[in-house]
C-alpha cells in the first residue's frame, strides 16, 4: 500500500440497527470505514479495494427463505 492510499474498511448493512456504531467503532481505531447496502455488488465493493469486510446483521433469521445472501 502506497503512503497516498488509506486503510479501508467496508461495512455490509443488512439492517442492523448497530451498523452505525461499528463504523463511528472502526473510525475511532482510526481506521476509514464506509457503510455499503447488502445488494451492492461485488465489483462495487472491490472496487474500493478494502482491507476488511464487517457483515452487520440484519433483524431477520438467517434461516428465512427472504433472508438476505450473498451469492
Amino acid at each position: 500500500m502506497s503512503s497516498t492510499e488509506r486503510e479501508i474498511i467496508i461495512i455490509i448493512d443488512c439492517g442492523s440497527q448497530y451498523t452505525q456504531l461499528i463504523a463511528r467503532r472502526v473510525r475511532e481505531l482510526g481506521v476509514y470505514s464506509e457503510i455499503i447496502p447488502w445488494d451492492s455488488s461485488l465489483e462495487a465493493v472491490m472496487a474500493k479495494k478494502p482491507s476488511g469486510l464487517v457483515i452487520s446483521g440484519g433483524p431477520g433469521t438467517v434461516l428465512e427463505d427472504d433472508s438476505p445472501w450473498v451469492p
